[in-house]
């Protein structure tokens, strides 16, 4: 099913991880357009600055913030009625938060991987599902899932990162194929090194010294160069023209070419490439 361009002007859009980087940047924009906001993000004080700002330059936008951990999957469909007593409609829900984590599947614990599946992608299913009466009441609304270049490839020390974004992929693409039918659109994102803070909230590793927790994140921080703003730009460029798969970053085109080329040797080429442009292992992540 062909759908018509989603339209922002007068929509309601839900952000979650909206207090800072890329969800920060999607919100400044959505609301140029004119859209509400529902603003999520466990960071209080960036999101009432956000929400602030929003307010005083959009005062004719109904603007929420809603302090929320993530990880709380189970308190997801309060959330949303909350979301919904306020705003009454969704016509696009963003799954923008992500966290990170470091070191080999050896060294993490199982309970630091399972608290990266549940913000990465126990969260947005639950979110998918609570909106999704909402949004299916709607003409043609939009669901934008943000996996990672790491949702295409995995490197090495990101077992439980590179695990949620390929799962948030192949939640997405079935979402896509189900919901069509019914008029709501469904895009994955893939962003490459968006200048963001997940790299320095990434949690590393039981046993990691704090100086190989701080020359893993400066290395990371290196390679994390596209300005967020323009990041925000391209998904919603293909929020808007309905794009099934859109790739964020020159990085991100050339690794998922790598990648469907070398599919099972890529990381021959890929490790040696990343470790010389960071200049240390390679224990970082991308967004």
């Amino acid at each position: 099913m062909n759908l018509p361009p989603y339209t922002f002007e007068g929509g309601v859009a839900v952000v979650t991880g909206a207090a800072s980087g890329i969800g920060r940047a999607l919100a400044l924009q959505l609301a140029g357009q004119g859209s509400h906001l529902a603003l999520i993000d466990r960071d209080e004080a960036g999101l009432t600055r956000l929400a602030s700002d929003l307010g005083q330059a959009h005062p004719r936008l109904r603007v929420t913030a809603h302090t929320f951990d993530l990880s709380r999957t189970a308190e997801i469909p309060q959330l949303a009625d909350d979301v919904l007593h306020v705003h009454r409609r969704v016509t696009l829900l963003i799954n923008n938060a992500g966290v990170a984590l470091g070191g080999t599947f050896e060294q993490i614990t199982l309970e630091q991987f399972e608290w990266v599946q549940s913000v990465n992608f126990r969260a947005p299913v639950a979110l998918v599902k609570a909106f999704l009466p909402a949004l299916s009441a709607e003409l043609f609304p939009q669901i934008v899932n943000v996996s990672s270049l790491y949702g295409l490839l995995g490197p090495v020390g990101q077992s439980a990162y590179a695990a949620s974004k390929f799962a948030v992929r192949g939640f997405s693409e079935v979402l896509r194929h189900e919901l069509a039918p019914r008029g709501i659109g469904v895009t994955v994102v893939h962003p490459g090194g968006v200048r963001t803070n997940i790299a320095n909230n990434a949690l590393t590793a039981p046993g990691t010294s704090a100086a190989e927790a701080e020359a893993g994140k400066e290395a990371m921080n290196r390679v994390l160069s596209l300005d967020p703003a323009v990041a925000a730009t391209i998904i919603l460029r293909a929020a808007e023209r309905r794009t099934p798969r859109v790739l964020v970053g020159s990085d991100a085109k050339v690794l998922d070419v790598l990648t469907r080329l070398l599919p099972g040797t890529y990381w021959g080429i890929l490790g040696s490439l990343m470790a010389r442009r960071s200049g240390a292992d390679v224990r970082g992540e991308t967004r």
